[in-house]
């Protein structure tokens, strides 16, 4: 019978996914068969999990494969039953156990999240069948009492599955006595009764200095303290999850011998694309937001993944960097798309039954002979990959609904199991395909910066995440009371 204990923020962004990868890597260490689970996940940075023994693949957050990989497991859709791909302002897309469902406004969804927890049950059902300890994360926090009626990602599910919860404080944001103790407070008690305790993340300095602080939301809630993990570096070294997450990335730009620009629009997707060459020591990636220009000394420019390419298509042209793009390319600048940003460098994109929303057709940027047909069929696939015209290996994965042809597809970037897929512009300075995660492969990248300029850092990126997850898992067990948290988990 397997055990189970989730992990609940008093917020977004207060460090729960890294946390759940570094305590499964931690018991993975200690010899325990351990899986992770996110009942509900909202992002556009998505994983494809291959067909499990019952048959069934798809997508999954990016941040539950992330802690698969701690796990040492293969990603499963069961790690992350409902995964929300928001498309607009006010919908997203709803993947079910892999597979598209529909799409919805969020007064919609909320209808919706009551039928849901049976897939979420049966899922969870799943992983604890094959496993000593399921890790359970939240999403946004158990505080949201307004959401609290049909809920599924929070008190709703643990209330349902019998997992105790641990809460999980930010100091870094300041206010975290309050917030804690504020959780405490409009916590229902049925709800109340599932936390098990609560734990302090993203400490800066000496950690003594909050011994009273501890001492102080026991006294006011009656939890116990798990103890508190410091701001840690090996952090910066794995996945950001979402677009919350990116913030920080944004601001986070260390110096390099080249530039790399990525224009970062309002529904960017998959962009942990980027973080192989984020990780490069030459390399100064720089991701561009509204209101702020891209570096004309800029070696390369990058457009990564979108959930919705028309509209992003018509942000970037809003916020003027197209014209930043073509002068770019006719400086001699190398322009690579991957997924949507494929799309957004042909000549058009069109979506003839408003399936990504209310835009029907936009030029895009020309400097591919293509077109673009968004359609309904959905490709999702892990996939094997070389480059042309050469043949050096590539690997990565598919997700997208369009389709796209022309001229320029006589010139293909990858090949893709013999078949050919992307272009490349005549002057080979432009290009682009559908294969995410094509920086990652240490050699491909090796020859893309030699060809820009500089030399790579020599490692390997998936050597390099492991690593983080090690460190991550080992500061866990010096600053954390992980015999309590494992002891706290829960039959079920």
């Amino acid at each position: 019978m397997a055990r189970a204990l989730m992990f609940q923020g008093t917020g977004s962004d207060v460090g729960k996914t890294v946390l759940v990868a570094g305590l499964c890597r931690a018991a993975r260490l200690r010899g325990m068969r351990v899986l992770p689970f996110k009942p509900q996940n909202m992002s556009n940075n998505a994983a494809v999990a291959d067909p499990g023994e019952d048959g069934l693949g798809g997508e999954i957050g990016r941040a539950q494969w992330l802690q698969a990989l701690a796990c040492g497991a293969a990603p499963s859709v069961h790690m992350n039953p409902v995964l929300l791909k928001p498309q607009s302002e006010f919908g997203s897309q709803v993947v079910v156990q892999g597979k598209v469902a529909g799409t919805a406004r969020g007064r919609d969804y909320q209808a919706l999240k009551p039928g849901l927890l049976r897939a979420v049950l049966d899922s969870f059902g799943y992983l604890a069948s094959r496993a000593d300890l399921v890790i359970v994360e939240g999403a946004g926090s158990p505080a949201e009492i307004n959401l609290r009626a049909g809920d599924i990602a929070n008190m709703g599910f643990a209330t349902r599955a019998g997992v105790p919860v641990v809460l999980v404080g930010d100091i870094d944001r300041g206010g975290v006595i309050a917030s804690l103790v504020g959780t405490h407070t409009i916590l229902s008690p049925e709800d109340r009764a599932m936390i098990a305790g609560f734990l302090i993340n993203k400490f800066r300095g000496d950690q003594s200095l909050f011994d009273e602080g501890l001492r102080l939301v026991t006294q006011f809630t009656g939890w116990r303290s798990y103890g508190v993990l410091p701001f840690l570096d090996a952090v910066r070294r794995l996945p950001a999850e979402d677009s919350v997450a990116l913030e920080q990335v944004v601001r986070d730009r260390p110096s390099g011998r080249i530039k790399i620009a990525v224009p970062v629009t309002s529904r960017i997707a998959n962009f942990d694309d980027l973080d192989p060459l984020r990780a490069e020591p030459n390399v100064e990636l720089v991701f561009v937001r509204k209101g702020e220009t891209i570096p004309a000394d800029a070696a390369l420019i990058v457009l990564p993944g979108s959930k919705s390419t028309i509209a992003d298509m018509a942000e970037l042209r809003a916020n003027g960097w197209e014209e930043a793009i073509h002068g770019h390319h006719r400086r001699g600048g190398m322009v690579i798309g991957i997924c949507g940003g494929y799309q957004m460098l042909g000549r058009t994109i069109t979506d003839p039954d408003g399936i990504e929303g209310s835009g029907r057709e936009i030029a895009g940027l020309g400097l591919l002979d293509v077109e673009t047909a968004i359609e309904g069929e959905k490709i999702v696939r892990n996939t094997e990959a070389v480059l042309v015209p050469d043949g050096l290996p590539l690997e990565g994965y598919e997700i997208h609904m369009g389709r796209t042809t022309g001229p320029g597809c006589s010139q293909p970037m990858i090949r893709i199991g013999g078949r050919a897929d992307g272009a490349v512009s005549g002057d080979g300075l432009v290009m682009g395909c559908y294969l995410h995660g094509i920086f990652g492969a240490d050699a491909y990248r090796a020859r893309l910066l030699a060809a820009l300029g500089a030399e790579a850092g020599g490692g390997s990126h998936r050597a390099m995440v492991e690593q983080a997850l090690d460190e991550l898992a080992g500061r866990i067990e010096e600053c954390l009371d992980v015999d309590g948290l494992l002891a706290a988990a829960a039959s079920v």
